[in-house]
């Protein structure tokens, strides 16, 4: 992890704002690394590991609002995020939206637990690796899936705009889906059975499926 001075704060660091943000999918890692930092983006964080799990009741109430409880391990640090729709809705279709309220916690096990008897369950778990930059105006993330990369901006629109233009992100490459709803489209695309984006179910599934090939 680096070192974080005054005027830095991580993309994961924030308390409650509105986040704008737009992901696209990335093909060539290295050179967008080069790119961000002939932009000026300044590394906040080196690539680290992360791991999400999603909360909800069993008859996901916080779905049916478009609401969601997360638990992030990111490294060494544990933070607990609430987001909700911006007020009149989402505004802006061509970003996305939402009032995120987020908090670091000190013992990640003990809040899962009064989720548990709060009636909270997990209902999804996804992992990745993360490296944040930033600059004045907003943040810049790579994302390291077990089903593809993607980067993310975080932002003003027209910020968002700008740094779109200079990366020469082709429209095509971008989109407002979680990584909750990519997983379904992948899912849907290659029939894996596997209920969460981990790297170690992704892996079985897909020797799972490679051995049962064979087998036929």
């Amino acid at each position: 992890m680096a070192a974080f001075g005054a005027r830095f704060q991580t993309y994961t660091d924030a308390m409650q704002a509105a986040e704008i943000e737009l992901k696209f999918s990335v093909a060539d890692i290295p050179a967008l690394r080069s790119t961000a930092g002939a932009l000026g983006f300044k590394l906040v964080t080196e690539r680290t590991f992360e791991s999400n799990v999603l909360y909800d009741s069993p008859d996901r109430q916080l779905r049916l609002r478009r609401q969601i409880l997360r638990l992030r391990h990111y490294g060494d640090r544990c933070t607990i995020t609430h987001k909700r729709q911006a007020e009149g809705g989402d505004g802006d279709l061509r970003y996305k939206t939402r009032i995120e309220t987020e908090s670091v916690v000190e013992d990640g096990d003990a809040l899962a637990e009064i989720f548990t008897q709060l009636g909270y369950g997990p209902v999804f778990r996804y992992e990745k690796f993360r490296t944040e930059w930033e600059m004045d105006e907003g943040h810049l993330v790579l994302d390291e899936t077990p089903i593809g990369v993607w980067a993310e901006l975080e932002g003003q629109p027209a910020w968002i705009d700008t740094m779109l233009e200079k990366l020469c992100i082709a429209p095509e490459l971008r989109t407002t889906e979680s990584y909750g709803r990519l997983f379904l489209r992948w899912k849907e695309e290659t029939g894996s059975p596997a209920e969460n984006l981990t790297f170690d179910e992704i892996a079985a599934c897909a020797e799972a499926g490679t051995l049962a090939t064979v087998a036929l």
